[in-house]
C-alpha cells in the first residue's frame, strides 16, 4: 500500500507516519527528515537546501524528487511506503505520476491555522534520528531525551512563529490544490486532525481500509 500524508505544517503527519510504519510494516519517507540529515552531515545537498529550510520556503522540485526517487527504489519499499512532506506542489504530484510512482490513498489531516500555530510552539524533534514529539500531546518519557535513540530533542528553527505563518501561507497557496488533484482520482481521504493522536490514527486506518 502506497500512501501520501497531506496536511499543513504541524498537522501531525510525522507522528501519524511513525505509527503507520509500525502498524502497516512499510517505511515512512519524510523528505523533511532526509533534508535535515543532509544539513547535519554537511553534505553537498545539505548546503544547497539549508537556506530554503531556514527561510521556511519550499525546496526546489528537482532536489526533492531526486531524493524521493532514490529512496522509493530501495528494497524496503517493495511492499509499500508512506510519503510525508511530498508532493507539496501540483508539479511534484504530476512528476511522481509521470515517474510511475503508484499512489493508492492520499490522507489529508484537516486542522485550522490557529490550532496549528499553537501546536507548533510545543513541537520537538530528535536531533539524531528525527523522531517527532510534542511537549503536551506526545512528550518523550524523559524530558529533552529521545525515546528511540537517547539523543537530545529540540525545537526546530522552522517552528519559530514568523516562519510558521510563512509556511502556512505557502501551504495554502501551493499544496492545498493537491486535494482537488487527488480527489478527482478518487484517492483523497479527509481526516479530522483536532483530536487525540490515537483517534486520528484510528480514523486514518479506517479511511484507507487497513485491517490490522
Amino acid at each position: 500500500m502506497n500512501l501520501i500524508l497531506l496536511g499543513a505544517p504541524g498537522a501531525g503527519k510525522g507522528t501519524q507516519a511513525e505509527m503507520l510504519t509500525q502498524q502497516l510494516q512499510i517505511p515512512a519517507i519524510s523528505t523533511g527528515n532526509m533534508l535535515r540529515e543532509a544539513i547535519a552531515n554537511g553534505s553537498a545537498l545539505g548546503k544547497q537546501v539549508k537556506q530554503f529550510m531556514d527561510e521556511g520556503s519550499l525546496v526546489p522540485d528537482d532536489l526533492v524528487l531526486s531524493i524521493v526517487a532514490e529512496r522509493t527504489a530501495q528494497p524496503d519499499c517493495a511492499n509499500g511506503f508512506i510519503l510525508d512532506g511530498v508532493p507539496r506542489t501540483l508539479a511534484q504530484a504530476e512528476a511522481l505520476n509521470a515517474k510511475g510512482v503508484r499512489i493508492d490513498h492520499v490522507v489529508s489531516i484537516e486542522l485550522s491555522d490557529d490550532v496549528i500555530e499553537g501546536r507548533m510552539t510545543g513541537r520537538r524533534v530528535c536531533t539524531k534520528c528525527g523522531a517527532s514529539y510534542h511537549i503536551v500531546a506526545n512528550p518523550p518519557k524523559t524530558e529533552g531525551i529521545c525515546d528511540q535513540c537517547g539523543a537530545e530533542v529540540s525545537i526546530r528553527k522552522d517552528d519559530a512563529p514568523e516562519t510558521v505563518r510563512h509556511r502556512l501561507e505557502v501551504y495554502h497557496q501551493l499544496t492545498e490544490v493537491l486535494k482537488d488533484y487527488y480527489k478527482s482520482q478518487g484517492k483523497l481521504r479527509l481526516v479530522e486532525g483536532n483530536q487525540s493522536i490515537e483517534g486520528a490514527n484510528a480514523e486514518i486506518l479506517a479511511a484507507i481500509g487497513a485491517k490490522l
